[in-house]
């Protein structure tokens, strides 16, 4: 096989930067381009709704590498570009410009799902982007009242973060309380109380049906239980999308991709699915072991900081092992039928690092297993 001359990354985030990096570690020298729809550099998208929105950080401080490591990548970035087609077997990428660029890493993650009038209505918003945030801090410094769309993590952290800027804010979703898939009824209710105590409003339970507009901006809220709320900022956080739009009609679907969706999707926040990572092999050639990490994500809201290691099941029985939630410190044990399945800990990250090594059995595969892969 000759060999390749140039590879483009599509996708200039987590995963396409990580890649590009893995390439010139592993010696490739060659070309190498990293195109990206958004208009700006990557950056670590955990901080945009909690230190970037509520004025923390300056926005350079959350960007993944500085300019000294990106300019030794040698690598040329095209941003505010968006891949719009492919073709597989030319490995072409055709971009929104005009550009027609090739041999193709695919790594363009995921985008913000947005309501269907989102787009055309000032005021909504997500964070996705150094701008996205930027844009929103600034609204935030004199809107009236906000409403959160979404009581995930995201939405959750942004409700706190917007009231500590001292904005009314309302947070809507499906959920009893937020986070109750993520964390159980026991953590949610504790957060549900920490939102309640510094002023979020929580409306469980229901969903957005219209978006009420003024001159073409957003000024209320209609929920599907018929409940009207006003509003002069909106944020969407209800979840995100493959951003795999510019690879139909490429005539067939890569194998590639999804697998290497899975291995990229570990940096910062986990993937909203929950799935375990891809399995690796480590240690000695003959007694290697396939294992799986622990999945993991961290969320802060007002003075808590929630640390969650494994996947919790809907039936999971709930223990309080560390601390005492009533002292605002405690660790949570989940454990499912086949044994200890999750680890929660509210400001107390130490006891949560230990208590952590009760799940790794569940996320390290026997031997057996791994020779049978």
């Amino acid at each position: 096989m000759s060999p390749v001359g140039s590879v483009l990354v599509v996708g200039a985030s987590a995963a396409g930067l990580a890649t590009a990096e893995g390439l010139r570690r592993k010696g490739y020298e060659g070309a190498l381009t990293l195109l990206e729809a958004e208009p700006e550099l990557p950056c670590d998208r955990p901080p945009l709704s909690n230190q970037v929105l509520n004025g923390q950080w300056e926005e350079t401080r959350a960007q993944l590498r500085s300019a000294q490591a990106l300019d030794a990548l040698d690598a040329a970035f095209v941003l505010g570009d968006a891949a719009i087609s492919f073709n597989a077997e030319r490995r072409e990428v055709s971009t929104a410009s005009g550009r027609v660029l090739h041999a193709v890493v695919i790594a363009t993650g995921v985008g913000a799902s947005l309501l269907p009038a989102r787009r055309e209505v000032r005021g909504t918003h997500v964070i996705r982007t150094l701008g996205d945030a930027a844009v929103l801090r600034t609204e935030l410094l004199s809107a009236r009242r906000v409403v959160v769309i979404g009581d995930g993590a995201l939405g959750a952290e942004t409700a706190a973060t917007a009231r500590q800027r001292g904005r009314p804010v309302t947070l809507v979703g499906p959920q009893t309380v937020p986070m109750a898939r993520h964390l159980g009824a026991l953590a949610a209710g504790q957060l549900a109380e920490l939102h309640r105590r510094n002023g979020v409003r929580l409306l469980g339970g229901v969903l957005p049906d219209t978006l009420h507009t003024r001159d073409g901006r957003v000024a209320g809220v209609r929920l599907s239980d018929g409940t009207e709320l006003e509003a002069a900022v909106v944020i969407v956080a209800i979840g995100c999308r493959p951003a795999t739009e510019w690879l139909q009609g490429s005539g067939r679907r890569s194998p590639l991709a999804p697998r290497r969706a899975r291995a990229l999707a570990a940096p910062g926040k986990p993937d909203q699915r929950g799935r375990p990572g891809p399995r690796r092999r480590r240690g000695h050639p003959r007694n290697r072991r396939a294992y799986r990490p622990v999945p993991h994500f961290w969320t802060d809201q007002f003075d808590a900081r929630l640390q969650i290691h494994g996947i919790i099941s809907p039936d999971a029985r709930a223990e309080i092992v560390e601390g005492d939630p009533r002292a605002g410190r405690f660790v949570v044990r989940y454990t499912g039928s086949d044994g200890p399945e999750g680890v929660l800990g509210w400001n107390m990250p130490r006891q949560t690092r230990l208590r952590r090594v009760e799940l790794t059995g569940r996320y390290t595969l026997p031997r057996e297993t791994a020779d049978a892969g």
